[in-house]
């Protein structure tokens, strides 16, 4: 069998499983084979009952006394027994499972395995498995992958399938890009024996070696691209070369604050790279609420007040709306027209629009990938500005780049990246960098809480909407994938509103997620932004940008589900004006580790700081590659903890000579991997 094989080449996978499989990205045996865990189960010794706290995952042994009871609530069918050990006594539910009452036998001993809730008051277990002993000793001994998973596949169907694949491909598949002598020098093993390694672990060293190896692909895959577009963009005479900055003085008068320090150095670098006589390729790195966006606004203005159009790519439908409302204001009264361009705009909209672009009624472009679309023409694209660069790849940066004659390249980013990774990662730009905030913004005030505190959370957004305020509360999710899992955004929004009222009448809560059509969302925005709307319940599609500077609280339910860098970004939507803001991370179970990693929101209001302890905590290589939510999309990799990987495979593709640099993109793009 060969990588190229479609899926339907594996014993029993028939068109409907082939359609379910493509939803996941999994057309052929390679996709399979190259479709990672996202964790592993581990199962433990069970414990005794008096023992479970909430919010873990736990196994329990226990005798099967009495049926299982048989509820219908709502048009939703509960199964509900109640079991015991020698040191207490639980609740099991299992939603819409009623074949669960005849596999439990009365009078037979079973371990239940599930995650602990608490639901009106009592502690359950909810949607528990259900072993024998024999078993579930089995289970214990080993690593268990768990695959990300969509309708109609299942994580036991993806472990045979791929099974199935890894015993009948051909060991020729697995060739390797690496000499087999520099394998060792490089400290990694061999391309067949990482697949295994992470699908099928042993043990906890298996999966270890296997992740190196694949993270190290990732990378070099990632440091290919970089060095392409290095030495494909090296030295581009400068176009679209301009020498009068003279609006910027403009926009300075209309801002009504003062530049910082900071912001001023990033544009007098911009300044050098415009009137020079090569093109820029330059990134600006800056904390969040660090003043990136008014950066951009004045280097777009600078080209559309010498006849060139710019453009501005951001990664969310929310974000390109609220950019093309700020710089429709400010720019509008100096002469300078913008225009918004998304996927989601009509198909007339968007014909209008390609008009007004190709024939220069507009200069400045704002918009999310649309602006790359193959139907947009510019005319004369002198600056395209990527806002949120790690929320795109190379390729992304390569169309723009292609949409005119080498327009000057600015990208900019909020993820807090470490000089030294950002010169790898970004290799192919000149770096600045943005350290200093605002005068006016007084340091955010952060708390980490159990779910006890939120009472007393509520009466405080209360306080805060009743002297003028608005505040934000995230939920990490939509709906649930079971009955009690993380707090659902519609019935939390309806709850709040409730309770919020109770402490103070006609506060107005509305919510806000991504499955959310593009008109929905920016109704949303826009009335929060106008101050219609008091309390906005979100997912974290509010993560990246959005700047309502009245909002002074965000809440944050179940924060231990976030990474930090993502956390930071939330955090980011307040304390943008001149008011005192707070942040409140509520935790949904409890832990020491969980304790100490929160913590440090609670110390460092830095973006930097907050990245490096979190690094210090985890230390690289963390067992289940965890990654932050915020930072650059890769598979399994994380650029923090696997910072010692990222600079070998860094070291290893810039130290190829040119046949085999050539090589080593063959193997990516036949693996699809070049561009990440």
């Amino acid at each position: 069998m060969l990588f190229s094989d479609g899926i339907t080449a594996l014993k029993g996978v028939g068109d409907k499983n082939a359609a379910s499989l493509k939803k996941l990205g999994i057309e052929n045996i390679g996709d399979l084979l190259h479709y990672y865990p996202r964790a592993y189960e581990v199962f433990a010794m069970p414990k005794g009952i008096s023992e479970i706290n909430e919010g873990e995952i736990v196994s329990i042994e226990c005798v099967v006394a009495v049926r299982p009871e048989v509820l219908h609530i709502k048009g939703k069918t509960i199964v509900s027994l109640r079991v015991s050990d020698p040191t207490g006594s639980i609740r099991l539910v299992w939603y819409n499972a009623q074949f669960i009452v005849k596999q439990l036998t009365t009078g037979s001993r079973y371990v239940f395995r599930g995650k602990a809730a608490r639901s009106r008051g009592e502690l359950i277990i909810a949607m528990p498995q259900i072993f024998t002993r024999e078993q579930y000793i089995v289970k214990m001994n080993g690593l268990w992958p768990v695959y990300p998973l969509t309708k109609g596949v299942t994580n036991n169907l993806l472990t045979k399938l791929i099974k199935a694949a890894y015993k009948e491909t051909d060991d020729t598949e697995y060739k390797d890009y690496i000499k087999r002598t520099d394998l060792k020098s490089l400290d990694i093993i061999g391309t067949k024996q990482a697949i295994e390694g992470i699908h099928f672990p042993k043990t906890a060293q298996d999966y270890t070696l296997a992740r190196r190896r694949l993270v190290f692909d990732e990378f070099t895959g990632f440091m290919a691209s970089v060095r392409s577009l290095r030495e494909n963009r090296v030295r581009q005479v400068n176009c679209h070369k301009i020498t009068d900055f003279s609006i910027w003085e403009d926009i300075r008068n209309a801002i009504g604050f003062e530049l910082t320090g900071a912001q001023e150095k990033v544009l007098d670098e911009l300044k050098k790279d415009f009137s020079g006589e090569y093109c820029a390729s330059r990134m600006i790195q800056g904390d969040v609420g660090s003043g990136k966006t008014i950066v951009a606004i004045m280097a777009l203005a600078a080209f559309a007040k010498a006849g060139m159009q710019g453009c501005i790519m951001a990664p969310t439908d929310v974000l390109a709306r609220q950019h093309f409302e700020s710089f429709d204001r400010l720019l509008a009264p100096l002469g300078i027209k913008c225009v918004l361009l998304t996927g989601s705009m009509t198909a007339a909209a968007k014909k209008k629009c390609y008009f007004e672009i190709k024939e220069h009624e507009v200069d400045i472009i704002i918009g999310t990938h649309a602006v790359i679309q193959e139907k947009v023409e510019y005319d004369n694209l002198g600056l395209a500005v990527i806002d949120e660069q790690h929320r795109f790849g190379v390729r992304q940066r390569e169309a723009l780049s292609n949409k005119s004659d080498s327009p000057h390249i600015v990208v900019m980013s909020a993820t807090p990246i470490p000089r030294s990774l950002a010169i790898m990662l970004y290799g192919d730009l000149d770096l600045s960098i943005i350290d200093e905030m605002p005068k006016n913004r007084l340091p955010i005030k952060n708390c980490v809480v159990d779910t006890g505190y939120r009472p007393t959370a509520y009466k405080f957004i209360a306080k805060q909407v009743t002297e003028g305020h608005q505040a934000y509360v995230i939920c990490p999710m939509i709906d649930e994938n079971d009955e009690v899992e993380a707090e659902n955004v519609l019935e939390y929004t309806e709850n709040l509103r409730k309770a919020l009222n109770l402490v103070k009448e006609g506060i107005v809560v509305e919510f806000l997620h991504g499955r959310m059509k593009a008109a929905e969302k920016a109704g949303i925005m826009d009335r929060y932004a106008s101050g219609e709307i008091d309390v906005l319940v979100s997912t974290t599609v509010i993560e990246v940008g959005v700047n309502v500077t009245n909002a002074t609280v965000m809440m944050v339910e179940n924060a231990e589900r976030f990474g930090l860098a993502q956390l930071h970004q939330l955090r980011g939507r307040v304390g943008r004006g001149s008011a005192q803001s707070y942040c409140i991370f509520i935790k949904g179970m409890g832990g020491k580790d969980i304790d100490d990693r929160l913590n440090i929101l609670v110390k460092y209001n830095n973006g930097m700081k907050v990245a490096e302890e979190d690094l210090k905590l985890r230390g690289p290589g963390d067992f289940f590659g965890t990654r932050q939510s915020g930072d650059i999309k890769f598979t399994l990799s994380d650029i923090y903890g696997d910072a010692e990987i990222l600079k070998t495979a860094t070291d290893y593709v810039n130290g190829l000579n040119k046949k085999e640099f050539e090589a080593l993109c063959d193997f990516h793009i036949q693996t699809n991997s070049l561009t990440i």
